[in-house]
């Protein structure tokens, strides 16, 4: 071996060293007898370095994963033999290997076996066990092998292939047949043998037990003998986390709903006798948050037989099942409350699946209203922030509390369900009473007050947010908290949490301001000072930034007396931030969208008349576009390359900003009725001459781009004059990327404005295929999968162009084009629809023939297209579909084989019984296609029904191929 490039497997090597392993590595997986070298060197111990001995297992793997195969009879026997040898040689090792040299030499274990367990090796197991015996080291690998074999079968994780996933399932088959129960008494022999020495390996074991009980016969595991062992390790402090999940395992397996019920019982009694119930004397919290989630898979899987039994009809043993459930609620409450959130959360499966039960019976117990209660109780709590909770930085921790949050809140809903009086009397309780004395009262407290009515909104759903009208007790509760929220002062908390909390709620129960109005003032108040956007954190002032603008949109009809003071007290924050002097402005600029867009729907939604509007919008506007002017002088100055990147970002933002004013027009609404016109025309004056400026070319126009499709559906046709400047500033210099998102407008003027603008559109057609084609030319590396991916998506946008132009009856434009081009854009859809494999560009192409035919394709169509029909659109229609990458099981390729079909059905519609002659008697028989199946080709084609030509031309050509 290359010792020079071995020395590179260290991790400690220099680069050099690295990619020389690298390559090494490269080379010996493509040749054909590497592998025996490292084999050699396994076998014989030749190399002491962990890195080399990881490095022959890595190549060993990828000879029996990929190549195994290609090897004669003797080889593979030699693979089969170096392992067990290398297996032996571990039993006299003065030292076990490293982890990560088992772990590998376990996985090529498992890939040899799965390749070879059903023909060559039906002796595998009995081969390992008879080498390990019950060796230690020996045992740990043998426990390895069968944790990596399980991974092969059995994980969800490993995506297999269909032909993988039958080979396993019969492996599986294999394995009970012959091999199972000798396993489970080698696990059971290794649970006794070494139960007071080697916690590692009875750890081991009782993962593998665990693993494999989902796919092996459960009486094999859960008998006397077994599950005695397992409560007995139970007891065992190194042993118990392992021991739990291993029973949670057992549990959880598919059986028989009285069996199962049995068995989960006797378990139940056995762990209650041992003490394992009284979670509170438990200190070791990991050990109660595998014994909580052992409870959960308990419940649970009384609940499932519970299920059954109901929809069998055995009412008595359902009966028993739910007295089984309900002896073990006691137990989850326990649990659920648990100050460790982990612990909580590995019970609310359990809790919610029970809630369900409740939600079916016809009446409740008082002893299931106690329930109720006790679970809406321990929500509440459990609901709340701890002191260590971190809002300025949030981390894993805090990620977490929050996913769990998630989870109550799913409990809070289930419960509302059970009985929505009891959590809407509960919350109002808590919320009443926090609220009274919300000055002294400790802020986590006053947040969960806050939260639990703004939950109540989904927990107690309505149609439209419509809180306060319908069932009156609750409307009036609703109410009257809301009424507290808003007139209790709480809003100037000195916390983060119960300030967003605040403006949350406002905002979710919007429709209370429609029934007492008079408290929109103090709740704008809120928003318009320290307490929301200019609030001393971040955080607060971008989410009221998003909030504010809902609030003022949802109750743009209420807003009209506020209208002036609102745009007065935000004029500073719609100041395009200056990008200088280290200026920091309140907002981010994504924030300021959200204010813009405020602004836009006051003004568009305001009971003004139009010129009030228009000189409203205008100052709006204007000091955007005036710094629009200052900022691009600016970048045409700037040299340096960061300060030109931060100054085109400023200019995209102003064009964003009077992009996002134009949201709040309507059908009801336009522009025109708004007298606004003028202002956005002076906009697109002054945002246009940024196309021309030859720095930082993609964000610049990537933002006119976006604020000229807003003004196609906002001015109509006032924008059309400004479109063919616009257009030639953006074909000059172009990127794939800058094409393929400049098409998308074209399509949308085309599409909206059709025969207005057939003139520019033929003036520019040919410019716009020219830099399309010479970017689709320019050559590229084999392997550069960007540029073959940009490429596509270009292609795709050029046919998506010539659909849109044919689809508007505009296929004047083409024809116009003169004799050649027209020639040249026709052979680029025949090349769509055959030589590239990309199905959805394929389907387009096909409907741009089918349109073409349908327009032009009849008697008086132009000169030599009847021609072209025949030799290239008949053609397509079969050298397409019979290509090797024209794949009918892919969903995408039939709806091109579909348009495909349209195409023919189109062309005999056009060219009649000289269509089928021309397919009987000449094209057809090239193909050397059988008589008989032109004759049933053809008389599919003539049927009235499109669908049944569709159907029949999928079998015709999965026939055809091989």
């Amino acid at each position: 071996m290359d010792e020079q490039a071995l020395l590179g497997l260290n991790p400690n090597a220099d680069s050099d060293f690295r990619q020389r392993a690298l390559a090494y590595f490269e080379q010996l997986k493509i040749s054909p007898d590497a592998w025996q070298v490292c084999a050699e060197a396994l076998a014989q111990k030749t190399y002491s370095d962990d890195h080399v001995k990881f490095f022959c297992f890595q190549v060993l793997e990828h000879q029996v994963k990929y190549k195994y195969s290609e090897l004669s009879t003797a080889q593979q026997q030699l693979i089969r033999e170096t392992l067990l040898s290398w297996l032996q040689a571990q039993m006299q090792n003065p030292q076990p290997e490293k982890t990560f040299i088992r772990n590998k030499a376990a996985q090529v274990f498992a890939l040899l076996f799965v390749t070879e367990y059903l023909t060559k090796w039906p002796k595998f197991f009995f081969d390992i066990l008879s080498v390990v015996d019950l060796n230690p080291r020996g045992v740990d690998l043998y426990l390895r092998i069968l944790m990596a074999i399980d991974s092969e079968l059995v994980d969800r994780d490993v995506v297999h292939t269909s032909e993988e996933a039958r080979r396993n399932t019969l492996i599986k088959d294999t394995m009970r047949e012959q091999c199972i129960p000798n396993l489970v008494e080698s696990w059971y022999q290794i649970l006794h043998n070494y139960q007071y020495t080697n916690s590692e390996v009875l750890c081991q074991c009782l993962e593998v037990v665990g693993a494999y009980v989902s796919w092996i016969d459960l009486s094999l595991i859960a008998n006397d003998r077994f599950i005695n062992m397992l409560l007995g390790h139970m007891s065992v402090e190194v042993l118990r986390e392992e021991a739990c999940d291993c029973l949670f395992e057992i549990v959880n397996k598919g059986m028989d709903p009285v069996d199962k019920m049995k068995l989960v019982e006797s378990l139940c009694q056995v762990l209650q006798t041992a003490g394992f119930f009284s979670i509170d004397q438990e200190e070791d919290l990991d050990f109660v948050a595998r014994f909580s989630k052992l409870v959960n898979g308990m419940g649970q899987s009384l609940i499932v037989s519970w299920t059954k039994l109901i929809k069998n009809g055995a009412v008595k043993n359902a009966q028993e099942a739910l007295e089984a459930i309900e002896t073990k609620v006691p137990l989850m409450l326990q649990l659920l409350v648990h100050e460790d959130d982990d612990i909580s959360s590995n019970i609310i499966g359990f809790c919610y699946d029970y809630l369900h039960i409740l939600k079916q019976l016809p009446v409740l117990s008082d002893q299931q209203k106690a329930n109720v209660e006790a679970i809406m109780l321990a929500v509440m709590k459990k609901l709340t922030y701890d002191e260590e909770y971190n809002f300025e930085n949030e981390g894993e921790d805090e990620a977490m509390f929050v996913e769990y949050r998630k989870q109550l809140k799913l409990l809070l809903d289930r419960l509302a369900q059970v009985s929505p009086e009891l959590v809407l009397a509960s919350v109002r309780r808590v919320f009443s009473a926090t609220l009274q004395n919300w000055q002294t009262t400790r802020f986590m407290e006053v947040e969960v007050a806050v939260r639990l009515l703004y939950m109540l909104a989904e927990a107690l759903p309505v149609s439209h947010g419509a809180h306060f009208s319908g069932d009156v007790s609750k409307a009036s509760a609703l109410q009257d908290m809301m009424r507290t929220l808003v007139t209790s002062g709480v809003s100037s908390y000195q916390h983060t949490s119960v300030t967003l909390e605040f403006f949350e709620t406002v905002v979710r129960y919007e429709k209370f301001f429609t029934v007492e109005p008079q408290h929109i003032p103090c709740v704008l108040m809120a928003f318009l000072d320290h307490r929301g956007l200019w609030h001393s954190s971040a955080k607060v002032r971008s989410r009221t930034a998003y909030l504010f603008s809902r609030f003022v949109k949802s109750l743009n009809k209420q807003m009209n007396p506020y209208i002036e003071e609102i745009l007065n007290r935000i004029q500073d924050l719609l100041a395009l931030s200056p990008p200088e002097n280290g200026y920091q402005s309140l907002l981010s600029s994504d924030d300021q969208l959200f204010i813009y867009e405020t602004a836009g729907a006051l003004i568009v939604n305001s009971e003004y008349p139009a010129e009030n509007k228009q000189a409203l919008m205008k100052d709006l506007l204007t000091p955007l576009m005036e710094r629009f002017k200052v900022l691009l002088e600016k970048l045409m100055m700037a040299q340096d390359e960061e300060r030109q990147a931060s100054l085109a970002d400023s200019l995209n933002h102003a064009v964003g900003f009077a992009s996002r004013t134009s949201k709040a027009f309507s059908n009801k609404q336009t522009v025109k009725q708004c007298g606004c016109s003028q202002v956005y025309l002076d906009c697109l004056q002054t945002f246009l001459p940024a196309l021309s400026c030859p720095l930082q070319k993609d964000v610049l126009r990537s933002g006119v781009r976006t604020f000229l499709h807003r003004m196609i559906i906002c001015l109509e046709e006032e924008v059309l004059p400004f479109i063919p400047s616009a257009s030639e500033h953006m074909l000059k210099d172009c990127e794939a990327k800058d094409l393929q998102e400049f098409i998308p407008l074209i399509n949308q003027i085309t599409a909206k404005f059709k025969m207005q603008v057939s003139p520019f559109l033929q003036q520019m057609f040919m410019p716009l295929l020219h830099a399309i084609f010479e970017v689709l030319l320019r050559p590229a590396e084999d392997n550069d999968q960007s540029a073959a991916l940009e490429k596509q998506m270009l292609r795709r946008s050029y046919f998506a162009f010539l659909q849109t132009v044919t689809g508007s009856g505009m296929s004047e434009v083409i024809a116009n084009q003169g004799a050649e081009n027209v020639e040249q854009v026709l052979v680029t859809i025949i090349q769509g629809a055959v030589d590239y494999p990309d199905p959805i560009a394929q389907k387009t192409c096909f409907i741009i023939l089918s349109k073409l035919v349908e327009l032009w394709g009849g008697k008086d169509g132009p000169v030599g297209f009847a021609d072209f029909v025949y030799k290239h659109i008949v053609p397509a229609c079969f050298l397409a579909p019979l290509k090797q990458t024209f794949d009918l099981a892919d969903a995408q390729t039939v709806l091109a084989l579909s348009e495909c079909a349209v195409t023919l059905k189109t062309i005999h519609l056009k060219r009649g019984p000289e269509c089928v002659q021309y397919l009987q008697q000449e094209y057809l028989p090239s193909l050397q296609v059988a008589p008989e199946i032109i004759q049933e080709f053809c008389q599919a084609l003539q049927q009235p029904d499109a669908k049944v030509f569709k159907n029949y031309l999928k079998v015709f050509f999965q026939r055809a191929k091989p």
